[in-house]
């Protein structure tokens, strides 16, 4: 079992950053994917991006591309989603994920309870 806290979530104007952390704990990450995922309003849950633990190999979804950045930390068994130049469309409750095994289409085993962000225009 992982289990997964999310935190940093909060309320920032157009164009402010945020950075979201992920804690991990009950088990070591090594062969894990990490994810962030996020879902809107009234929107379907979607992928933003993934990193592979171990070697830090990661993956953006277009619409983040160049503004967002995903990094772990090793020793806090912590996975980050760095927030640059927020957009409106941003909003969302943001959710880390874990799955063990580095294909990127495979499913997350382990979710977070999920952090609100709210980008104000």
């Amino acid at each position: 079992q992982v289990q997964l806290v999310e935190s940093g979530g909060g309320l920032v104007q157009a164009g402010g950053s945020l950075r979201l952390s992920c804690a991990a704990s009950g088990r070591p990450l090594g062969g894990y994917r990490m994810g962030w995922f996020r879902q809107g309003p009234g929107k379907e849950r979607e992928f933003i991006a993934a990193l592979r633990w171990t070697l830090g190999i990661t993956r953006y979804a277009d619409s983040v591309l160049g503004r967002f950045t995903i990094s772990r930390d090793n020793a806090k068994n912590t996975v980050y989603l760095q927030m640059n130049s927020l957009k409106p469309e941003d909003t969302a409750v943001y959710y880390c994920a874990a799955g063990f095994g580095y294909n990127w289409d495979n499913n997350y085993n382990y979710w977070g309870q999920g952090t609100q962000v709210t980008v104000s225009s």
